[in-house]
C-alpha cells in the first residue's frame, strides 16, 4: 500500500499521496493509515502528517479497552507465578520442619501473606514505567488514568485496595465490566482507572 487509506464516511478510502492528502478535506480528528502502521490513528497523531498540514499533536482518551478475558488470563498468570514462589519457599521450609503437624502449619499459616504480596506488587507494579504486573504485560495490557496517562503508586494502591469492592458480593464488581462501555470494574470506577490495550484485534 503506496500512501494513505483515509476513513471517509466511516470508510476506508485511498490510498492517497500526500499531495493529494494535502488537497483534502482532513482534521486533525480523522482516522489514517498507511503501510507500516498496525492500525489506524488520527491525523493528528502521525508527524507526516502535522507537519504537511499544520496540525498540533493532542493527547487523546484511550479507544480499545482491555476485555474480561484478557484481564481474567492476566491475573491467573500473577496469581500462579505468585503460587509457585510461595510452593517453593514451604518445600525449602520443609527441609528444616519435618513433623507432618508443623509441615501443614507451615504452608497454610502464611497464606493471608499473599494476598498482601499481591497488593503491594500490583500497586508498585501498575504505577511502574510498564504499568502493569507480569501477566498484564504478557497479554498486552496496561492500567491507566481516565486520559491514557500513567498512574501513580497511591492510585494504584487505591484501586488493588479497592479491589474488594468488586469481589463482594459474588465477584458482580468484575462481572460489572461487561455492562460498562470502557470495560471496568468497581474498582476501576472508584480509583478513576482504565485497562487498555493498544488496538481492537
Amino acid at each position: 500500500m503506496d500512501g494513505y487509506l483515509v476513513v471517509i464516511g466511516g470508510k476506508p478510502q485511498g490510498p492517497y499521496s500526500l499531495e493529494q492528502i494535502k488537497q483534502m478535506s482532513i482534521s486533525p480528528g480523522t482516522f489514517v493509515r498507511k503501510q507500516g502502521m498496525d492500525d489506524f490513528k488520527e491525523a493528528h497523531a502521525v508527524e507526516e502528517l502535522r507537519e504537511l498540514l499544520g496540525f498540533k499533536f493532542k493527547k487523546t482518551a484511550p479507544q480499545y479497552f482491555a476485555g474480561f478475558d484478557q484481564r481474567l488470563l492476566a491475573s491467573a498468570i500473577d496469581h500462579f507465578m505468585i503460587f509457585v514462589i510461595y510452593t517453593m519457599l514451604v518445600l525449602v521450609s520443609f527441609l528444616f520442619v519435618t513433623g507432618k503437624d508443623e509441615r501443614l502449619i507451615v504452608f497454610l499459616a502464611p497464606l493471608p501473606v499473599i494476598f498482601i504480596v499481591k497488593l503491594i506488587y500490583g500497586s508498585f507494579a501498575e504505577s511502574s514505567p510498564g504499568q502493569g504486573t507480569v501477566g498484564k504485560r504478557l497479554v498486552n495490557i496496561k492500567v491507566t488514568g481516565l486520559d491514557g496517562s500513567p498512574i501513580g503508586f497511591n492510585q494504584a494502591l487505591g484501586r488493588n485496595f479497592a479491589k474488594v469492592l468488586s469481589v463482594i458480593p459474588l465477584f458482580f464488581g468484575y462481572l460489572y465490566s461487561f455492562f460498562n462501555r470502557k470495560n471496568q470494574c468497581w474498582h476501576d470506577i472508584a480509583a478513576n482507572t482504565l485497562v487498555i490495550k493498544d488496538r481492537l484485534l
